[in-house]
């Protein structure tokens, strides 16, 4: 009696997509001069291997089962794959060129913990470098920049989850940037309140005065303003919500960086859109 089960399962994924990404496989096994069949598996099958996980989170043990490769191969594939779509994010001057050139009327930013397994790493004062006091679960901070309509157009660098949006902000430069962008072309970037005060380009709801009441213009334009803004939560969500992967990253902190940027590499490639 077999000690095991086989099924047939489908991955949500256009095969254009997998194919596309094939094809920068291809292109990099190409660069390294890698001599054809050399590897356990072909561009396809890798790419497969990379959406398994990315998009359903499949464990690596379960990815080298179904492809009788090892273990160890199996990660070495899955971060050739992340690296490959990384490299093909773009970067956060070429993602707001894009926007304007797409005529945006504002841009939204708004930043997200993505969950991680604990790490000790000793940070100021002692506290857990990598610990969220907002979220009370280890993590690391991500700045999203998305269109009026909550499409993810730029991801941030990792930062470690005990920083604040303001911090990890200012450390991506994107304060300077979004302010130029604001005061050059009129684009101005739409914020919760945790960028109060952060920069003259941002546009974030008006805080209660402590002991105080809002005037009703005050009011008025609080209701606008985070109408408009709530649509960003939508870029989190649709990262998060499509790829299981982010939900919790078990790699080290660091490699959320790579993650990061490759995923919305992939949303670009389903649905041929940039900006």
């Amino acid at each position: 009696m077999p000690s095991s089960i086989t099924y047939t399962a489908v991955l949500d994924v256009r095969s254009a997509t997998a194919e596309h990404l094939a094809k920068l496989l291809r292109e990099h096994r190409e660069r390294l001069g890698t001599r054809i069949g050399t590897r356990a598996l072909g561009v396809f099958k890798q790419a497969v291997l990379v959406l398994r996980w990315f998009v359903d989170g499949t464990r690596p043990a379960q990815l080298a089962r179904d492809n009788g490769i090892s273990t160890p191969t199996t990660y070495r594939y899955l971060h050739e794959g992340l690296t490959v779509l990384a490299d093909h994010a773009p970067d956060l001057s070429t993602a707001l060129e894009r926007a304007a050139a797409a005529g945006h009327t504002h841009l939204n930013l708004d930043g997200t913990v993505i969950r991680t397994d604990r790490v000790a790493a000793a940070g100021p004062n002692g506290a857990d470098l990598w610990w969220s006091g907002k979220h009370k679960h280890h993590g690391g901070n991500v700045q999203v920049i998305s269109a009026p309509d909550g499409w993810p157009l730029w991801v941030s660098p990792v930062r470690p989850g005990r920083e604040h949006d303001p911090t990890c902000a200012r450390a991506h430069a994107l304060v300077d940037a979004l302010n130029r962008l604001a005061t050059t072309l009129g684009i101005p970037t739409l914020t919760d309140l945790g960028y109060e005060n952060v920069s003259d380009g941002f546009r974030h709801p008006v805080k209660k005065p402590k002991g105080g009441e809002l005037a009703e213009r005050d009011k008025a334009f609080n209701t606008v303003i985070r109408g408009i803004h709530a649509v960003a939560e939508r870029a989190n969500a649709l990262l998060k919500v499509t790829f299981k992967a982010l939900r919790r990253v078990s790699l080290d902190p660091a490699a959320i960086t790579r993650i990061t940027r490759a995923a919305p590499v992939l949303p670009q490639l389903e649905h041929s859109r940039t900006a």
